[in-house]
């Protein structure tokens, strides 16, 4: 079903689309302005609780700002896109999930995605865009990083990139030497599931990889920040975040 979503700065349009990978179907809420036209893309990776209404709302946010905005659900593997809560109970159920992903799978979903973009005519092109992710999807967003489409990357407290990868293997941060473009990292202090050192670490790696990068660290802030449906919600610093995620978009998509 495709709905219409009033903005001050765009109207936008959305609808679930299906995204073949390898054989098999992955789910994805597309937002895009309407009219004429085409935009920049953006690729949106949610958090462990799936595609659910915060992040299609973070998606329709970028859409208005003037880009074509993917958020993907790259549980596709082992669940249809669902909703969990924001309670324990569901962050078992995400978890268990997330646990079951791979590095590859996700590049695998990853460039499924940008061939979608590449044959939408509202695309300006594929070959130049960018990435949003909360907490596992930003650790996703990191991986996406190394591929030569992404010039701007964005992760909101992104779990586990210092520690862990999808599947095992080396580190997420360790791929440092191979990220392409502009990465923003914004972490809370108060972080419960990212300690400071982690991301001192994460920052210790982009700067010797010589990346383009710049790592915030928000005073009094925990997990999940910039999501008014968590506990750890703080307005103002979602709204410093925010200014930021459209400064750096601006700056990359629409030089």
């Amino acid at each position: 079903m495709t709905q219409s979503v009033s903005s001050q700065q765009h109207t936008v349009r959305t609808e679930w689309v299906t995204i073949p990978v390898a054989g098999q179907a992955m789910q994805a809420y597309l937002a895009r302005p309407t009219g004429e036209g085409s935009w920049p893309a953006v690729l949106v990776f949610m958090e462990i609780f799936g595609v659910n209404s915060h992040i299609r709302q973070v998606t329709e946010r970028i859409a208005a700002e003037g880009y074509v905005a993917l958020a993907i659900n790259y549980y596709h593997r082992t669940t249809e896109n669902f909703e969990l809560e924001y309670t324990e109970a569901g962050m078992t159920v995400g978890r268990q999930h997330k646990d079951q992903t791979t590095r590859q799978g996700i590049l695998e979903d990853i460039q499924a995605s940008l061939a979608y973009l590449g044959q939408q005519p509202w695309v300006s092109s594929a070959e130049r865009v960018a990435s949003i992710g909360f907490c596992f999807g930003g650790h996703v967003a990191c991986i996406a990083a190394t591929l030569p489409p992404f010039a701007a990357t964005i992760a909101f407290y992104p779990g586990g990139v210092a520690n862990s990868a999808p599947g095992g293997g080396k580190p997420t941060i360790e791929y440092a030497p191979d990220m392409h473009g502009q990465i923003l990292c914004l972490f809370g202090k108060e972080d419960p599931l990212i300690p400071l050192a982690e991301t001192h670490r994460v920052e210790e790696a982009l700067r010797h990889a010589h990346c383009h990068y710049e790592v915030i660290r928000y005073d009094e802030a925990g997990h999940g920040f910039f999501c008014d449906q968590r506990a750890d919600y703080r307005p103002e610093i979602a709204e410093d975040a925010w200014r930021r995620v459209k400064g750096l978009l601006s700056k990359t998509l629409k030089p």
